[in-house]
């Protein structure tokens, strides 16, 4: 079992935390509520990651925290073999991942409760969250409601 599969009641490996501003701490903290949140443009549509002041679109200050879908598919990833985090043994994947809500709305996570050798390209994944100070870093899991239909 790899430290990111957690252990029961095993200490929680390190993690690098973000500093949290208000700019961002929606990101951050949505997950207490299980929800990934992103900024929107409340007057094109737009979703707005990372945080910006202004859509990149149509350069609308109007922007609002909305919460996305938490699904997404594997864009790319690597396969870590280095122990680099204490705690946190190798070898863990490192994913891009694309929401379905737009095109190129993507984050770098890490993938968990999967064998690295069963990651591809396309995969689907949902969102979960690991809280760490307060901090709610959004993790991906496969999506066992598309593997369901697959079947």
């Amino acid at each position: 079992m790899t430290a990111q599969e957690g252990a029961g009641d095993a200490p929680k490996p390190f993690r690098l935390l973000p500093r949290v501003t208000p700019e961002n701490e929606h990101f951050w903290t949505g997950g207490r509520d299980g929800e990934l949140r992103f900024l929107r443009c409340k007057a094109c549509g737009y979703w707005i990651h990372p945080p910006a002041p202004v859509c990149p679109v149509d350069l609308s200050r109007d922007l609002a925290v909305a919460a996305a879908s938490g699904r997404a598919a594997v864009h790319t990833f690597t396969i870590n073999h280095h122990p680099w985090i204490p705690g946190y043994d190798p070898p863990y994947v490192v994913a891009i991942v694309e929401l379905p809500e737009q095109d190129g709305l993507r984050l770098t996570t890490n993938l968990v409760k999967v064998e690295p050798d069963a990651v591809e390209i396309g995969m689907p994944v949902r969102v979960v969250f690991d809280e760490h100070d307060g901090v709610w870093l959004p993790l991906f899991e496969p999506d066992p409601a598309v593997e369901a239909s697959d079947g």
